[in-house]
């Protein structure tokens, strides 16, 4: 779930504007079959007109699917959460299908979803892909190995600084090239991590989302804002959380939420889920997602 305000997106880092909730379900459950239902859809039903709403046992709001404790007082027949999404189904066209609502008989359009929402993001089928094994292999980087030689480098750096003359006018002047260098070699490891982050999804420059529980970590967009064991909170059942999935900027392309003014931003969402996989089949458990941003320099790259 994500704010469309693009203002809230401001600061990188932990939850913000964004919750991640988990469910999950064996195969034999009381809510879906246990095999898949056909692609195509049987005959009289692709004939029979828009999509409808699958029926539950719960009445659902008709804006956004949520529990609809609230019906519209003139028809009675469709389900809100309340008033806010009430009011944005009226303005949207159940002013003028009220009425028929009242008087047909039959499922009618209440239960049909609707076609223009502005408060849900659009809809799409997702594909699932396994990365190519080839692939894997060739661009397998050892960062504790870059991270070593920066290291290196830094302890170079410093030592041959040991040796500049301490006069006042001299040391100013170091201390400048001091911040200069530093700065240049941070930018220069941006470089690295946000090259090496094009060349892994360049094979597949579309994707939308990154799975490998208990696998390889995430792929950063930049060395900053990169989040620390300690910087993940347990579950609530006191089992750590492990790397499930990251949400990649490309389905920004997908929401529609440009704007003339601030709008969504993020370079990746890294969401961490329970090792343990705690919770009964009924509940839905809230996990841990983190927001990184692109670096100033990596958006200047080629």
């Amino acid at each position: 779930f994500a704010c469309r305000g693009g203002a809230c997106y401001r600061l990188p880092g932990p939850q913000g504007p964004l919750c991640v909730f988990r469910n999950q379900l064996p195969r034999r459950n009381s809510i879906y079959p246990e095999e898949p239902p056909p692609e195509e859809p049987p005959p009289e039903l692709a004939a029979s007109g828009p999509p409808r709403r699958l029926r539950c046992g719960s009445a659902l709001c008709r804006i956004c699917g949520c529990l609809g404790p609230h019906t519209c007082g003139r028809c009675r027949r469709v389900s809100y959460c309340g008033p806010e999404h009430q009011a944005l189904d009226w303005r949207r066209g159940h002013r003028r299908s009220c009425e028929q609502h009242a008087a047909a008989s039959g499922g009618g359009s209440a239960d049909a979803i609707p076609e223009h929402n502005e408060f849900l993001f659009p809809e799409y089928e997702i594909l699932i892909e396994p990365e190519e094994p080839e692939f894997l292999a060739d661009s397998t980087v050892n960062l504790d190995d870059e991270q070593g030689a920066v290291e290196t480098s830094k302890d170079l750096k410093e030592q041959e600084e040991f040796r500049v003359t301490s006069s006042a006018g001299e040391a100013c002047q170091s201390l400048d090239e001091e911040t200069l260098e530093a700065m240049a070699k941070h930018e220069t490891e941006d470089d690295k991590i946000f090259q090496m982050f094009k060349e892994r999804i360049a094979v597949e420059p579309e994707q939308i989302i990154r799975y490998c529980r208990e696998g390889e970590g995430p792929i950063w967009v930049s060395g900053e804002n990169i989040p620390e064991e300690k910087d993940i909170p347990n579950c609530l059942c006191g089992a750590r959380r492990i790397f499930e999935f990251q949400i990649m900027p490309q389905l920004l392309n997908h929401l529609q939420v440009d704007s003339l003014g601030e709008s969504i931003d993020w370079g990746t969402l890294v969401v961490y889920t329970c090792a343990n996989n705690c919770g009964e089949e009924n509940e839905y458990m809230e996990e841990f997602i983190w927001k990184q941003d692109f670096s100033a320099g990596s958006l200047c790259l080629p």
